[in-house]
């Protein structure tokens, strides 16, 4: 998938004790329930309805898309009160999960408003003066939490490697010699590099103030879990309710593939 899209759409938190609600065309429901899903495929994600976003193409900032490939994302909401969980899930044929140099990785992101407020910041990244939280999760990202290794023998399997310094038998796995030998070779965790790397989940937070401004938000919690479906991806991302958030509250989130 090579496509950035997004929409932005209100959110609705339903009262607690509802155990099926009403499919709404308008507004994405987040029902309450006494214990957050783990993983997309949960059963409790079949309590809450199902809303339909029609995807517009990011033809504001470079790279720019006159015409999208991803036409929609669906969408269901649950919430314990204190944080607010996402399942995304879109039609996509094919799988792109390998990191490299010219290489766009499955992923989607959400946008939510740090503060209930009238008039939420911008949905492409926020504004100036009026940052946005966003959470982001990348289908790479998922592969090593997987358990897969995302090195040279695994990006590129026709790739050989006589050998590396730090992996010489004189240097004891773990010492700090070794350790900082093997960061001479890794240029991108030298410098702080977050896109590469061991990882700890699949979901970064973020935060934008608008277009290019993106850094990472160093108290950000969210979580979330992505599974390939038969036909695409599903995608589940849990993180702090904005502040204000209560029952029957409305905000405005927006959606990115």
């Amino acid at each position: 998938m090579r496509t950035r899209v997004l929409v932005m759409v209100p959110v609705l938190a339903a009262l607690h004790g509802c155990r099926q609600v009403a499919p709404t065309a308008n507004e994405v429901v987040a029902l309450r329930v006494a214990q957050m899903p783990s993983a997309p495929g949960d059963g409790v994600w079949n309590t809450t309805s199902e809303y339909t976003a029609k995807l517009l193409p990011q033809d504001l900032v470079d790279p720019r898309l006159m015409q999208s490939s991803t036409q929609e994302v669906r969408v269901r909401a649950l919430t314990n009160g204190s944080e607010l969980a996402l399942r995304l899930s879109w039609l996509d044929p094919q799988v792109n999960d390998l990191p490299g140099p010219g290489r766009f990785v499955d992923g989607c992101a959400i946008q939510i408003p740090r503060t209930i407020e009238a008039n939420p910041p911008d949905p492409q990244m926020g504004q100036a003066g009026r940052p946005a939280g966003i959470a982001f999760w990348r289908a790479d990202w998922q592969a090593a939490m997987n358990g897969r290794k995302d090195d040279i023998r695994s990006i590129y399997p026709n790739a050989a490697v006589d050998h590396y310094p730090f992996q010489a038998q004189s240097l004891e796995p773990g010492s700090t010699v070794q350790q900082e030998m093997a960061m001479r070779y890794a240029p991108a965790a030298a410098v702080g590099n977050r896109r590469v790397g061991p990882r700890r989940s699949p979901v970064e937070d973020m935060i934008a103030e608008e277009p290019g401004t993106l850094s990472p938000d160093p108290a950000g919690s969210s979580r979330g879990k992505g599974e390939r479906t038969a036909d695409g991806w599903s995608v589940m991302i849990v993180r702090r309710a904005p502040e204000g958030w209560g029952p029957k509250t409305r905000t405005q989130i927006a959606f990115a593939v």
